[in-house]
Protein backbone atom coordinates (compact mmCIF):
# COMPACT_ATOMS: atom_id res chain seq x y z
CA UNK A 1 0.00 0.00 0.00
CA UNK A 2 1.70 3.28 -1.08
CA UNK A 3 0.79 7.02 0.24
CA UNK A 4 0.67 10.20 -1.79
CA UNK A 5 3.41 12.38 -0.63
CA UNK A 6 4.07 16.35 -1.43
CA UNK A 7 6.94 16.85 -3.57
CA UNK A 8 9.79 18.27 -1.86
CA UNK A 9 9.96 22.24 -2.04
CA UNK A 10 12.87 23.40 -3.60
CA UNK A 11 15.03 25.86 -1.91
CA UNK A 12 15.23 29.35 -3.23
CA UNK A 13 18.34 30.94 -4.99
CA UNK A 14 18.75 34.45 -6.41
CA UNK A 15 18.70 32.93 -9.98
CA UNK A 16 14.84 32.49 -9.10
CA UNK A 17 14.21 36.21 -9.17
CA UNK A 18 14.84 36.38 -12.94
CA UNK A 19 14.03 32.90 -14.21
CA UNK A 20 10.92 32.23 -11.85
CA UNK A 21 7.75 34.34 -13.14
CA UNK A 22 6.55 34.12 -9.72
CA UNK A 23 8.99 36.43 -9.03
CA UNK A 24 10.69 38.47 -12.32
CA UNK A 25 7.96 41.42 -12.29
CA UNK A 26 8.41 42.13 -8.61
CA UNK A 27 12.58 42.00 -9.42
CA UNK A 28 12.18 44.50 -12.12
CA UNK A 29 10.14 46.81 -10.13
CA UNK A 30 12.54 46.91 -7.74
CA UNK A 31 14.83 47.70 -9.87
CA UNK A 32 13.17 50.61 -11.66
CA UNK A 33 12.52 52.03 -8.14
CA UNK A 34 15.86 52.30 -7.05
CA UNK A 35 17.24 53.65 -9.96
CA UNK A 36 14.60 56.38 -9.70
CA UNK A 37 15.33 57.05 -6.34
CA UNK A 38 19.15 57.18 -7.57
CA UNK A 39 18.56 59.57 -10.31
CA UNK A 40 16.12 61.44 -7.95
CA UNK A 41 19.07 61.99 -5.43
CA UNK A 42 21.96 62.36 -7.64
CA UNK A 43 20.46 65.35 -9.48
CA UNK A 44 18.79 66.61 -5.84
CA UNK A 45 22.80 66.37 -4.76
CA UNK A 46 23.91 68.17 -7.81
CA UNK A 47 21.48 71.28 -7.70
CA UNK A 48 22.20 71.46 -3.76
CA UNK A 49 26.02 71.49 -4.61
CA UNK A 50 26.08 73.47 -7.60
CA UNK A 51 24.18 76.28 -5.50
CA UNK A 52 26.69 76.21 -2.68
CA UNK A 53 29.31 76.65 -5.21
CA UNK A 54 27.62 79.81 -6.79
CA UNK A 55 26.87 81.40 -2.76
CA UNK A 56 23.15 80.31 -3.01
CA UNK A 57 20.93 78.55 -1.24
CA UNK A 58 17.33 77.14 -1.03
CA UNK A 59 15.43 79.97 1.00
CA UNK A 60 11.30 81.03 1.07
CA UNK A 61 12.27 84.02 3.40
CA UNK A 62 11.49 86.12 0.37
CA UNK A 63 7.92 85.70 0.51
CA UNK A 64 8.00 87.43 3.37
CA UNK A 65 9.35 90.78 1.59
CA UNK A 66 7.24 94.08 0.18
CA UNK A 67 5.89 92.62 -3.22
CA UNK A 68 6.25 96.31 -4.83
CA UNK A 69 4.09 96.33 -7.36
CA UNK A 70 0.58 96.38 -8.12
CA UNK A 71 -2.11 94.20 -9.20
CA UNK A 72 -5.65 95.71 -10.52
CA UNK A 73 -7.82 92.47 -10.94
CA UNK A 74 -7.71 90.73 -7.42
CA UNK A 75 -10.21 89.09 -4.77
CA UNK A 76 -8.33 89.76 -1.51
CA UNK A 77 -7.18 93.04 -0.36
CA UNK A 78 -3.93 93.83 -1.42
CA UNK A 79 -1.38 96.89 -2.03
CA UNK A 80 2.37 97.13 -3.21
CA UNK A 81 3.42 97.46 0.60
CA UNK A 82 2.12 93.46 0.96
CA UNK A 83 3.93 90.81 0.64
CA UNK A 84 5.00 88.50 -2.20
CA UNK A 85 3.25 85.74 -0.41
CA UNK A 86 0.23 87.90 -0.83
CA UNK A 87 0.77 88.36 -4.37
CA UNK A 88 0.78 84.68 -5.08
CA UNK A 89 -2.40 84.05 -3.33
CA UNK A 90 -3.47 87.12 -5.35
CA UNK A 91 -2.68 85.28 -8.56
CA UNK A 92 -3.71 82.02 -7.41
CA UNK A 93 -6.98 83.20 -7.02
CA UNK A 94 -6.91 85.36 -9.89
CA UNK A 95 -6.07 81.87 -12.02
CA UNK A 96 -8.85 79.52 -9.96
CA UNK A 97 -11.21 82.50 -10.89
CA UNK A 98 -10.55 82.39 -14.58
CA UNK A 99 -10.77 78.76 -14.93
CA UNK A 100 -13.65 78.71 -13.23
CA UNK A 101 -15.77 80.44 -15.14
CA UNK A 102 -13.80 79.38 -18.31
CA UNK A 103 -14.67 75.52 -17.40
CA UNK A 104 -18.47 76.71 -16.79
CA UNK A 105 -18.65 78.87 -19.94
CA UNK A 106 -17.05 76.62 -22.37
CA UNK A 107 -18.92 73.17 -20.80
CA UNK A 108 -22.08 75.49 -21.93
CA UNK A 109 -20.57 76.27 -25.07
CA UNK A 110 -19.18 72.58 -26.17
CA UNK A 111 -22.72 71.15 -24.90
CA UNK A 112 -24.85 72.92 -27.08
CA UNK A 113 -22.69 73.18 -30.06
CA UNK A 114 -22.25 69.32 -29.40
CA UNK A 115 -26.06 68.40 -29.88
CA UNK A 116 -26.78 71.29 -32.86
CA UNK A 117 -24.11 69.48 -34.71
CA UNK A 118 -25.84 66.44 -35.07
CA UNK A 119 -28.96 68.55 -36.03
CA UNK A 120 -31.46 67.69 -38.73
CA UNK A 121 -31.35 71.17 -39.53
CA UNK A 122 -28.39 71.29 -42.58
CA UNK A 123 -27.51 75.01 -41.70
CA UNK A 124 -27.17 74.62 -37.89
CA UNK A 125 -25.35 71.60 -38.51
CA UNK A 126 -23.05 73.03 -40.40
CA UNK A 127 -22.21 76.55 -38.44
CA UNK A 128 -21.54 74.58 -35.44
CA UNK A 129 -19.13 72.34 -38.04
CA UNK A 130 -17.71 75.30 -38.74
CA UNK A 131 -17.08 76.83 -35.10
CA UNK A 132 -15.85 73.66 -33.94
CA UNK A 133 -13.12 73.36 -36.91
CA UNK A 134 -12.13 77.35 -37.01
CA UNK A 135 -11.93 77.58 -33.29
CA UNK A 136 -10.51 74.38 -32.17
CA UNK A 137 -7.36 74.60 -34.90
CA UNK A 138 -6.07 78.05 -34.07
CA UNK A 139 -3.76 78.35 -31.10
CA UNK A 140 -5.70 79.83 -28.15
CA UNK A 141 -2.89 82.71 -27.66
CA UNK A 142 -4.14 84.08 -30.81
CA UNK A 143 -7.65 84.08 -29.68
CA UNK A 144 -7.10 85.68 -26.75
CA UNK A 145 -5.01 88.34 -28.38
CA UNK A 146 -7.73 89.18 -31.68
CA UNK A 147 -10.61 89.27 -28.14
CA UNK A 148 -8.40 91.70 -26.23
CA UNK A 149 -7.51 93.63 -29.30
CA UNK A 150 -11.66 93.71 -30.53
CA UNK A 151 -12.72 94.71 -26.97
CA UNK A 152 -10.45 97.63 -25.94
CA UNK A 153 -10.67 99.31 -29.74
CA UNK A 154 -14.39 99.03 -29.63
CA UNK A 155 -15.60 99.54 -26.42
CA UNK A 156 -15.78 103.32 -25.21
CA UNK A 157 -13.03 104.78 -22.64
CA UNK A 158 -14.67 106.02 -19.56
CA UNK A 159 -14.29 109.42 -20.97
CA UNK A 160 -17.30 108.97 -23.29
CA UNK A 161 -19.73 108.78 -19.93
CA UNK A 162 -19.07 112.24 -19.00
CA UNK A 163 -20.91 115.15 -19.83
CA UNK A 164 -24.17 116.42 -19.78
CA UNK A 165 -24.98 114.68 -23.31
CA UNK A 166 -22.35 112.10 -23.22
CA UNK A 167 -21.56 109.83 -26.18
CA UNK A 168 -22.52 106.30 -24.06
CA UNK A 169 -24.21 105.76 -21.19
CA UNK A 170 -24.38 102.99 -18.41
CA UNK A 171 -27.13 99.67 -19.34
CA UNK A 172 -29.83 100.76 -17.10
CA UNK A 173 -27.79 102.60 -15.37
CA UNK A 174 -26.08 99.98 -13.35
CA UNK A 175 -23.65 98.48 -15.94
CA UNK A 176 -20.93 100.40 -17.89
CA UNK A 177 -19.13 98.66 -20.95
CA UNK A 178 -16.12 100.14 -21.26
CA UNK A 179 -12.44 99.84 -22.60
CA UNK A 180 -10.76 99.11 -19.56
CA UNK A 181 -13.52 96.62 -18.32
CA UNK A 182 -17.57 96.00 -17.38
CA UNK A 183 -18.29 97.72 -13.93
CA UNK A 184 -20.91 95.79 -12.28
CA UNK A 185 -23.03 96.91 -9.04
CA UNK A 186 -21.21 94.84 -6.26
CA UNK A 187 -23.57 93.23 -3.91
CA UNK A 188 -22.70 94.56 0.09
CA UNK A 189 -24.13 93.54 3.53
CA UNK A 190 -25.69 96.87 6.07
CA UNK A 191 -26.48 94.12 8.98
CA UNK A 192 -23.76 91.59 8.42
CA UNK A 193 -24.35 88.46 11.12
CA UNK A 194 -20.14 88.46 11.46
CA UNK A 195 -18.07 91.60 11.06
CA UNK A 196 -15.81 89.31 8.64
CA UNK A 197 -16.92 89.78 5.20
CA UNK A 198 -15.45 86.25 4.12
CA UNK A 199 -17.64 85.25 6.92
CA UNK A 200 -21.22 86.50 5.61
CA UNK A 201 -20.73 85.15 2.41
CA UNK A 202 -19.36 81.99 3.68
CA UNK A 203 -22.90 81.91 5.34
CA UNK A 204 -24.59 82.35 1.97
CA UNK A 205 -22.64 79.73 0.51
CA UNK A 206 -23.49 77.41 3.39
CA UNK A 207 -27.34 78.38 2.90
CA UNK A 208 -27.34 77.78 -1.17
CA UNK A 209 -25.74 74.50 -0.59
CA UNK A 210 -28.30 73.52 2.03
CA UNK A 211 -31.00 74.10 -0.22
CA UNK A 212 -29.69 71.94 -3.34
CA UNK A 213 -29.45 69.27 -1.09
CA UNK A 214 -32.87 69.36 0.03
CA UNK A 215 -34.07 69.81 -3.41
CA UNK A 216 -32.00 66.49 -4.32
CA UNK A 217 -34.24 65.04 -1.21
CA UNK A 218 -37.65 66.42 -3.24
CA UNK A 219 -36.14 64.76 -6.43
CA UNK A 220 -35.27 61.61 -4.86
CA UNK A 221 -38.80 61.63 -3.09
CA UNK A 222 -40.75 62.53 -6.03
CA UNK A 223 -39.06 60.01 -8.59
CA UNK A 224 -39.76 57.09 -5.04
CA UNK A 225 -43.64 58.18 -5.21
CA UNK A 226 -43.24 57.55 -9.10
CA UNK A 227 -42.18 54.41 -8.79
CA UNK A 228 -44.41 53.30 -6.42
CA UNK A 229 -47.99 54.94 -8.03
CA UNK A 230 -46.90 55.77 -11.68
CA UNK A 231 -47.80 59.28 -10.79
CA UNK A 232 -44.82 61.60 -10.39
CA UNK A 233 -46.15 64.41 -7.98
CA UNK A 234 -45.50 68.15 -9.25
CA UNK A 235 -42.39 69.18 -7.54
CA UNK A 236 -41.24 72.60 -8.98
CA UNK A 237 -42.96 75.20 -6.69
CA UNK A 238 -41.88 73.49 -4.12
CA UNK A 239 -37.94 73.12 -5.14
CA UNK A 240 -38.83 76.59 -5.96
CA UNK A 241 -39.96 78.13 -2.72
CA UNK A 242 -36.57 76.00 -1.30
CA UNK A 243 -34.42 77.76 -2.79
CA UNK A 244 -35.79 81.59 -2.79
CA UNK A 245 -37.23 81.58 0.68
CA UNK A 246 -34.28 80.67 2.97
CA UNK A 247 -31.80 82.87 0.51
CA UNK A 248 -34.65 85.73 0.70
CA UNK A 249 -34.80 85.52 4.37
CA UNK A 250 -31.03 85.40 4.95
CA UNK A 251 -30.64 88.39 2.51
CA UNK A 252 -33.25 90.46 4.11
CA UNK A 253 -31.89 90.05 7.73
CA UNK A 254 -28.10 90.36 6.50
CA UNK A 255 -29.59 93.67 4.40
CA UNK A 256 -28.19 93.34 1.35
CA UNK A 257 -27.70 96.71 -0.33
CA UNK A 258 -25.70 96.91 -4.12
CA UNK A 259 -22.87 99.51 -4.08
CA UNK A 260 -23.57 100.59 -7.75
CA UNK A 261 -19.99 102.13 -9.96
CA UNK A 262 -20.33 105.67 -11.19
CA UNK A 263 -18.19 107.72 -13.21
CA UNK A 264 -15.58 109.97 -10.76
CA UNK A 265 -13.01 111.50 -12.43
CA UNK A 266 -11.16 109.74 -14.87
CA UNK A 267 -12.57 106.49 -14.59
CA UNK A 268 -15.30 104.69 -13.03
CA UNK A 269 -15.10 104.03 -8.63
CA UNK A 270 -17.34 101.44 -7.15
CA UNK A 271 -19.41 98.67 -8.43
CA UNK A 272 -16.85 95.65 -9.36
CA UNK A 273 -14.42 95.79 -11.68
CA UNK A 274 -14.08 93.10 -14.32
CA UNK A 275 -11.00 93.68 -16.26
CA UNK A 276 -10.98 93.31 -20.26
CA UNK A 277 -7.96 91.55 -19.88
CA UNK A 278 -9.82 88.67 -17.57
CA UNK A 279 -12.82 88.92 -19.81
CA UNK A 280 -10.32 88.46 -22.59
CA UNK A 281 -9.19 85.26 -21.47
CA UNK A 282 -12.15 83.81 -20.02
CA UNK A 283 -14.17 84.40 -23.02
CA UNK A 284 -11.08 82.91 -25.43
CA UNK A 285 -10.51 79.84 -23.20
CA UNK A 286 -14.42 79.21 -23.43
CA UNK A 287 -14.86 79.49 -27.32
CA UNK A 288 -11.85 77.48 -27.56
CA UNK A 289 -12.04 74.35 -25.27
CA UNK A 290 -15.69 74.54 -26.24
CA UNK A 291 -14.96 73.67 -29.42
CA UNK A 292 -13.10 70.50 -28.01
CA UNK A 293 -16.05 69.74 -26.00
CA UNK A 294 -18.50 69.83 -28.62
CA UNK A 295 -16.74 66.57 -30.19
CA UNK A 296 -16.78 64.75 -26.79
CA UNK A 297 -20.98 65.47 -26.51
CA UNK A 298 -21.16 64.44 -29.71
CA UNK A 299 -19.17 61.20 -29.34
CA UNK A 300 -20.71 60.30 -26.45
CA UNK A 301 -24.36 61.07 -28.31
CA UNK A 302 -23.51 58.60 -30.99
CA UNK A 303 -22.06 56.10 -28.90
CA UNK A 304 -26.05 55.71 -27.70
CA UNK A 305 -27.75 52.82 -29.68
CA UNK A 306 -30.48 54.79 -31.77
CA UNK A 307 -33.18 52.05 -30.19
CA UNK A 308 -33.07 54.18 -27.41
CA UNK A 309 -34.18 57.04 -29.24
CA UNK A 310 -36.85 55.62 -31.22
CA UNK A 311 -38.24 53.17 -27.99
CA UNK A 312 -38.49 56.62 -26.09
CA UNK A 313 -40.27 58.43 -29.20
CA UNK A 314 -42.48 55.49 -29.19
CA UNK A 315 -43.36 56.26 -25.95
CA UNK A 316 -44.84 59.91 -26.79
CA UNK A 317 -41.68 62.01 -25.95
CA UNK A 318 -40.35 64.91 -28.18
CA UNK A 319 -37.49 65.37 -28.58
CA UNK A 320 -36.01 67.60 -26.40
CA UNK A 321 -37.45 65.20 -23.55
CA UNK A 322 -35.72 62.56 -25.35
CA UNK A 323 -32.17 64.32 -25.36
CA UNK A 324 -32.65 65.81 -22.10
CA UNK A 325 -33.70 62.52 -20.02
CA UNK A 326 -33.22 59.56 -22.47
CA UNK A 327 -29.65 60.26 -24.20
CA UNK A 328 -27.36 63.23 -22.33
CA UNK A 329 -27.74 60.97 -18.83
CA UNK A 330 -26.33 57.50 -20.66
CA UNK A 331 -24.00 59.56 -22.75
CA UNK A 332 -22.23 61.10 -19.71
CA UNK A 333 -20.09 58.21 -19.17
CA UNK A 334 -18.22 58.67 -22.38
CA UNK A 335 -18.44 62.39 -22.03
CA UNK A 336 -16.99 62.77 -18.83
CA UNK A 337 -13.05 61.19 -19.41
CA UNK A 338 -12.42 63.41 -22.25
CA UNK A 339 -14.07 66.26 -20.55
CA UNK A 340 -11.77 65.94 -17.70
CA UNK A 341 -8.76 66.40 -19.67
CA UNK A 342 -10.40 69.65 -20.90
CA UNK A 343 -11.12 71.12 -17.57
CA UNK A 344 -7.18 70.45 -16.53
CA UNK A 345 -5.80 71.94 -20.16
CA UNK A 346 -7.91 74.94 -19.26
CA UNK A 347 -6.49 75.41 -16.10
CA UNK A 348 -2.89 75.31 -17.72
CA UNK A 349 -3.82 77.49 -20.26
CA UNK A 350 -4.92 79.53 -18.23
CA UNK A 351 -0.83 80.65 -17.84
CA UNK A 352 -1.12 82.42 -21.18
CA UNK A 353 -3.03 85.47 -19.19
CA UNK A 354 0.29 87.45 -18.98
CA UNK A 355 0.11 88.33 -22.70
CA UNK A 356 -3.00 90.24 -21.83
CA UNK A 357 -1.66 91.62 -18.74
CA UNK A 358 -4.03 89.44 -16.41
CA UNK A 359 -2.49 88.80 -13.21
CA UNK A 360 -2.62 85.41 -12.29
CA UNK A 361 -0.05 83.33 -10.56
CA UNK A 362 2.39 82.29 -13.25
CA UNK A 363 2.36 86.53 -14.05
CA UNK A 364 3.16 87.10 -10.30
CA UNK A 365 4.80 84.58 -8.70
CA UNK A 366 6.70 83.45 -12.08
CA UNK A 367 6.53 86.50 -13.43
CA UNK A 368 7.33 89.99 -11.53
CA UNK A 369 8.47 88.42 -8.03
CA UNK A 370 10.61 85.56 -9.69
CA UNK A 371 12.37 88.60 -11.73
CA UNK A 372 12.61 90.84 -8.45
CA UNK A 373 14.17 88.16 -6.52
CA UNK A 374 15.92 86.44 -8.68
CA UNK A 375 14.69 83.11 -6.87
CA UNK A 376 14.33 81.07 -10.10
CA UNK A 377 14.19 77.68 -8.49
CA UNK A 378 12.16 78.43 -5.47
CA UNK A 379 8.85 80.49 -7.68
CA UNK A 380 9.48 77.41 -10.63
CA UNK A 381 8.84 74.67 -7.45
CA UNK A 382 6.13 76.43 -6.37
CA UNK A 383 4.12 76.74 -9.38
CA UNK A 384 4.71 73.36 -10.14
CA UNK A 385 3.21 72.67 -6.91
CA UNK A 386 -0.06 74.83 -7.68
CA UNK A 387 -0.64 73.19 -11.31
CA UNK A 388 0.09 69.54 -9.96
CA UNK A 389 -2.74 70.09 -6.75
CA UNK A 390 -4.97 71.77 -8.63
CA UNK A 391 -5.01 69.26 -11.70
CA UNK A 392 -4.77 66.26 -9.04
CA UNK A 393 -7.81 67.77 -7.57
CA UNK A 394 -9.75 68.78 -10.29
CA UNK A 395 -9.58 64.94 -11.78
CA UNK A 396 -10.04 63.62 -7.91
CA UNK A 397 -13.58 65.41 -7.91
CA UNK A 398 -14.30 64.81 -11.94
CA UNK A 399 -13.61 60.95 -10.71
CA UNK A 400 -15.79 61.10 -8.34
CA UNK A 401 -18.09 62.07 -10.26
CA UNK A 402 -18.18 59.94 -13.13
CA UNK A 403 -17.76 57.14 -10.67
CA UNK A 404 -21.59 58.52 -9.98
CA UNK A 405 -23.24 58.70 -13.38
CA UNK A 406 -21.65 55.24 -14.68
CA UNK A 407 -23.74 52.53 -15.08
CA UNK A 408 -24.82 50.40 -12.47
CA UNK A 409 -25.04 46.49 -13.17
CA UNK A 410 -27.47 44.60 -10.85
Amino acid sequence: MSTMTDPPKADFRLSMLINDTRYRSLTFQVIAAIVIALSIWYLGNNLIQNLRAAGLNISYEFLGDPAGYDINQRLVEYDSQSSHARAAIVGLLNTLLVAFLACITATIFGVIAGVLRLSKNWLVSKLMAIYVEIFRNIPVLIWILIIFFIMTAVLPSPRAFRGEDPASSMVLDLFAFTNRGVYIPRPEFTNGLFGVTFLNWLLVLVVLVGSWFASREIEKRATKTQELTGVRPKTMLVKLAVWLAPFGILMFLMGLTWNVPELKGFNFSGGIKVGGPLIALWFALSIYTGAFIAENVRAGIQAISKGQTEAAAALGLRQGRIMNLVILPQALRVIIPPLISQYLNITKNSSLAIAVGYADITATLGGITLNQTGRAIECVLLLMLFYLTASLLISMGMNIYNASVKLKER
